[in-house]
């Protein structure tokens, strides 16, 4: 049987020995000495080839494969053809073996649990016992001062509900500058079916304006004309700002009505 090991770090010869005996699917109470001894053996001079110090650790567990291998070779006879009684060879090796698996598999464990750990942070520990051997604390208060201040709790909390209602409302009313554009081109298309053909700056304002409403009129306005929606023309400085269409279709969709 053909067998080339692949070389790789081990922790130790029986971690090689059991890497040699995973890897052929031997059966760990039934070993087969003599093919494992040769790839052990195979194995460790490959290690010598390629100038990996080969440790005395590795020597003596070679040193204990050959021994058991020529004692399984050995006759169970006698000269007479008795059977003779004697201690499989293999046992203290597999004793050894399943004592290294145990620790190995142990250890494995410990070392996830350690990465596992690694990523978990504790809080130190704090002196509460300041707060435990206190006794506990009873307020002496007059009911009507309790009464005072509880109404002056409610009264301060409707106020903060009444001004977050109020701004709450204010910005749901505000209009974008999407939909200004759009009330923009439609106040345009209802001028054009009574003949008329240009808009003041101010007709274009809502009714209820405010300084927002002004601003957002303005950049719309700005930004029809940058889109070559509107043209505008003002005859004197401060006069005022007549909107005229510009070179594109107004009836044409807007990016924003896409």
């Amino acid at each position: 049987m053909s067998y080339k090991v692949s070389l790789q770090a081990f922790e130790g010869p029986f971690d090689l020995l059991v890497y040699l005996i995973e890897n052929a699917q031997m059966n760990i109470f039934d070993l087969r000495i003599s093919e494992i001894t040769e790839q052990y053996l195979e194995y460790i001079e490959e290690m010598k080839a390629m100038d990996i110090a080969v440790t005395m650790e590795f020597m003596v567990l070679a040193a204990t494969l050959i021994d058991i291998k020529s004692r399984m070779i050995l006759p169970r006879t006698t000269i007479e053809g008795e059977v003779m009684l004697e201690e499989d060879p293999r046992s203290e090796l597999v004793e050894r073996l399943m004592e290294y698996k145990k620790y190995k598999k142990g250890a494995e464990i410990l070392q996830s649990r350690e990465e596992a750990m690694q990523g978990v942070y504790e809080k130190p520990q704090e002196d509460i016992s300041e707060y435990l051997d206190a006794p506990d604390e009873y307020l002496s208060l007059d009911i009507k001062k309790f009464a005072s201040a509880f109404d002056l709790f409610l009264r301060k909390k409707k106020r903060e509900e009444e001004v977050r209602s109020h701004y709450t409302r204010i910005e749901r009313e505000k209009a974008t500058q999407e939909s200004r554009m759009i009330l923009i081109k439609e106040r345009f298309l209802s001028a054009f079916k009574s003949g008329i053909r240009k808009l003041s700056l101010k007709a274009l304002i809502p009714d209820k304006k405010d300084r927002y409403d002004v601003v957002v009129t303005f950049v719309s306005v700005l930004q029809m004309m940058r889109d070559r929606y509107l043209d505008a023309e003002q005859k004197s400085t401060y006069g005022e700002i007549t909107i005229i269409p510009g070179a594109r279709d107004l009836e044409e969709k807007t990016e924003s009505e896409q």
